[in-house]
């Protein structure tokens, strides 16, 4: 049985949020011979440039049907008055499987496939989504999520994580598995994973943050409290605590969590210290704090996650 895929694009699209898609698809059907057939389109097919300036070759939109439909993502997703004819044609197309990358999210709001339903977008963009659509369930932490037949994706490399869940479901863990070994891909991550990693990495808007990011993540064992943070970055904690928030989107405390989370996940499963040594060292203390941080931002334990390292 092939599926067919159909990836959506339009002027401004971000190269990423198609090309990794479309990566796993091929290399899944190398896995499962005829497993996908894919097709770009867009309003009016032809060279459609991408907002780096490389173009894909698209056709123009048409019926379908198609067994998965995703939409792409980019700035233009905003500029809604430019697309409703990707809009008007993805609340209509004949498909099993309606699903987006990134702020493509928008345009399956926009079409009404995603009221009432829980949905992620880029982190960036996720509170003037849930401005814009009020009857979606905005869940801004999570790479990618399901909610019945509709799929949607955090930000970029996210679309790589949702196209390889989606092999899964249509091809078995096996195939996902090889597919990701294939584009070198260290682990499919869990959709319930936080997408925290990429925000902290920017360091905000300015990078104003950046050299104080570096020190907490080299001081995790230490109780990192705003005053201890203010300190180092020599402001009072209260003016402190108001520009963080402002620069990087989070909480100085959330930011602690996360950046012990990320250094606590790469040693569950990369290294072999005991769980509760891995604990202390990244600043929990125990490893039932660790365990129900883990749960709350990848919904599984330390202990899931390095077997599935392993496997």
């Amino acid at each position: 049985m092939t599926r067919s895929v159909a990836l959506v694009i339009f002027p401004g699209f971000q190269l990423l949020d198609a090309a990794g898609p479309i990566s796993v698809f091929e290399i899944a059907s190398r896995n499962a011979p005829d497993a996908y057939s894919l097709t770009v389109l867009a309003p009016d097919g032809g060279q459609v440039a991408s907002s780096s300036g490389v173009a894909l070759s698209a056709r123009p939109l048409d019926a379908g049907p198609y067994d998965t439909v995703m939409i792409v993502g980019g700035d233009g997703t905003r500029a809604l008055p430019e697309l409703n004819r990707i809009v008007t044609w993805v609340r209509n197309v004949e498909t099993r499987r309606p699903t987006s990358v990134c702020s493509g999210a928008y345009l399956l709001a926009e079409a009404g496939l995603l009221d009432g339903r829980r949905a992620t977008t880029h982190w960036s963009r996720t509170d003037d989504f849930a401005r814009r659509y009020p009857k979606v369930k905005v869940d801004a932490d999570r790479i990618y999520i399901r909610d019945g037949h509709v799929w949607t994706s955090g930000g970029i490399t996210a679309g790589i994580d949702l196209a390889l869940a989606l092999v899964e479901e249509d091809l078995g863990p096996e195939i996902a598995r090889r597919t990701a070994q294939q584009l070198v891909v260290h682990q499919r991550r869990p959709g319930g994973q936080s997408q925290f990693s990429g925000l902290l990495d920017l360091g905000g808007r300015s990078g104003r943050f950046d050299t104080l990011l570096a020190w907490m993540a080299e001081n995790l064992s230490t109780q990192l409290t705003v005053e201890m943070l203010a300190d180092q970055a020599a402001m009072s904690p209260r003016n402190f605590a108001r520009a963080f928030v402002a620069e990087t989107g989070v909480t100085p405390a959330k930011a602690v969590e996360r950046l012990r989370l990320d250094a606590a996940r790469t040693a569950v499963e990369t290294g072999r210290a005991p769980l509760d040594q891995v604990a202390v060292e990244t600043g929990f203390a125990d490893p039932e704090r660790m365990r129900r941080a883990f749960l709350r931002a990848f919904g599984q334990p330390p202990q899931a996650l390095r077997r599935a390292a392993r496997a």
